[in-house]
């Protein structure tokens, strides 16, 4: 970068003659290089003439270039501006032609011509005004080009100083500030505003300077901000489902200056305590319609629902939202009458469990006599032995009835005989009802073990295919043998069986309807 160092240039008469006519010259500083100049440097010589005992009057000819000052006893001063050379050109020649005049009438006249180089100046950064923030929310700030502008019309970039910015603080290449600042940032302002200082540097040179700007709380009375998450404007819930919003409240001024939250409801229905605190800045709107929120002649009904937020200065701010419930089927009596049906069938296997359990209790004591028939049934077997006579008996009471009267002795003989196939139930017929007693309880138990299992869960009791289910137990519990069993079809318990001895015969059963 070249040296912005402004000096003089003295410059001394050497033996550097112009010669006119008559032997008249102008003397100029013969140094190397001294017609090469710089933009904002200053050059100083004094023109001399030969002889130098007449009196010479000097003067520029044409002279357009501004700055120059040439009086006429040839005192020459100049500090070329800075706008004689662009950036691009880096140098350019000006010439100035010299003019020598003697009393005798001699003139002479001498073009120097001057290179002017190009010399760059860092960038210049006026007063910035305030930076105004407010709390929790991300401020924007441009530092414009009516205060920062590099002289040369050089590109520009600002550079952050790392050590000056606070935590969060960023500043871009282009000179956009962007800060989002916490709560004790916010309060910490309020008592001591921030200093940013950052640097502006040109292009190619790289030339710096250093800037600054405050940085202070806003000086507005603003009104809070409502944060509602999630961030729809409108949600559809069905009557069962739950709608859950959290409400995230700021304010520009100070968390500290928020007063309260609440909502309004264009639909009366939606009670004042959905709407819970759970700090002063922290909200929660939690709320379900139920199933009798939507008439059964409606499919849905849409209302509106508006929050709002005041700080101490009654300053409000509101969020509308719309909310659509949509008419559901009502799950839980649903439910309810889906258990009851499940316990139902249920129920009934179980007392059908019972009852066949006592069968088989008393086709097991059937079966046992049926095996003693032998040695504890008999059968008298009587027949005629010899008769001595068959004569005709008169009864006191009526004289005209007669019966015939045998008369003598009469064998009585005792034969014992097979007991099972005479008096009593067979023995086999006993062992078949025993074994189809055992067959239908064995499928009653297995049916009804799948079926509670299966059902367990009140979920899965609501697919269509419970109700093909049920009608599969019904068939195992009706089965058709059962009148070969000749149960009493009017038998009842005395008692409803409760949950616990129907978790008894079938272990999956569940309470939870």
């Amino acid at each position: 970068m070249r040296s912005l160092i402004y000096t003089s240039i003295a410059c001394f008469l050497f033996p550097f003659f112009l010669y006119g006519q008559n032997g008249h010259e102008l003397v100029f500083p013969d140094s190397v290089g001294w017609t090469n100049l710089y933009e904002g440097r200053l050059i100083s010589f004094q023109l001399k003439a030969m002889p130098g005992n007449q009196h010479v009057v000097f003067s520029l000819l044409d002279n357009e270039l501004p700055g120059i000052q040439f009086d006429s006893i040839g005192n020459f001063s100049w500090t070329p501006s800075y706008d004689l050379v662009n950036r691009i050109e880096l140098k350019k020649e000006f010439p100035v032609i010299f003019h020598g005049f003697w009393a005798d009438g001699s003139r002479v006249r001498k073009t120097v011509v001057f290179t002017i180089h190009h010399v760059n100046r860092p960038p210049q950064v006026e007063e910035l005004p305030v930076f105004y923030v407010k709390q929790s929310v991300r401020n924007t700030y441009q530092i414009g080009n009516e205060y920062v502008a590099d002289p040369d019309g050089d590109p520009i970039v600002f550079k952050a100083i790392p050590s000056q910015m606070p935590e969060g603080f960023m500043l871009n290449s282009q000179g956009q500030v962007s800060w989002t600042p916490s709560r004790n940032q916010f309060n910490a302002l309020k008592t001591n505003p921030a200093t940013i200082e950052f640097i502006v540097q040109d292009q190619p040179d790289k030339a710096e300077t250093k800037g600054r700007f405050r940085v202070a709380q806003t000086q507005l009375d603003l009104p809070p901000e409502i944060l509602i998450v999630p961030g729809d404007s409108s949600f559809t819930v069905k009557e069962d489902e739950t709608l859950n919003l959290k409400l995230y409240l700021s304010d520009p001024n100070g968390d500290d200056n928020i007063k309260n939250a609440g909502f309004i409801a264009s639909d009366t229905r939606v009670p004042a305590t959905s709407l819970k605190e759970n700090t002063p800045l922290q909200y929660e709107f939690t709320w379900q319609p139920g199933y009798e929120f939507v008439e059964d002649t409606q499919k849905r009904l849409s209302f509106e629902l508006i929050f709002f937020a005041l700080d101490k200065s009654n300053n409000r701010t509101q969020r509308k939202i719309n909310i659509t419930v949509v008419d559901a089927e009502n799950i839980v009596l649903k439910d309810g009458l889906q258990y009851q049906k499940y316990r139902a069938n249920m129920a009934a296997a179980a007392e059908l469990l019972q009852t066949l359990d006592q069968n088989q209790k008393q086709l097991n004591v059937d079966y046992k006599k049926a095996k003693k028939g032998k040695k504890n049934r008999s059968l008298m077997n009587a027949s005629l032995g010899a008769v001595t006579g068959l004569s005709p008996t008169l009864l006191e009471t009526d004289q005209s009835k007669v019966v015939s009267t045998v008369g003598g002795t009469t064998v009585l003989t005792l034969n014992t005989l097979e007991a099972t196939q005479v008096i009593g139930k067979s023995k086999d017929e006993i062992m078949d009802r025993i074994k189809i007693n055992v067959d239908i309880r064995n499928r009653v138990q297995s049916a009804g073990d799948e079926f509670s299992r299966k059902y367990a869960i009140k979920t899965a009791r609501r697919g269509l295919e419970f109700e093909k289910d049920i009608d599969k137990l019904r068939m195992v519990l009706n089965d058709q043998r059962l009148v070969l069993l000749e149960l009493d079809a009017y038998r009842k318990n005395a008692q409803p069986l409760s949950n616990k001895e129907l978790k008894r015969n079938f272990p999956d059963f569940t309470e939870e309807n």
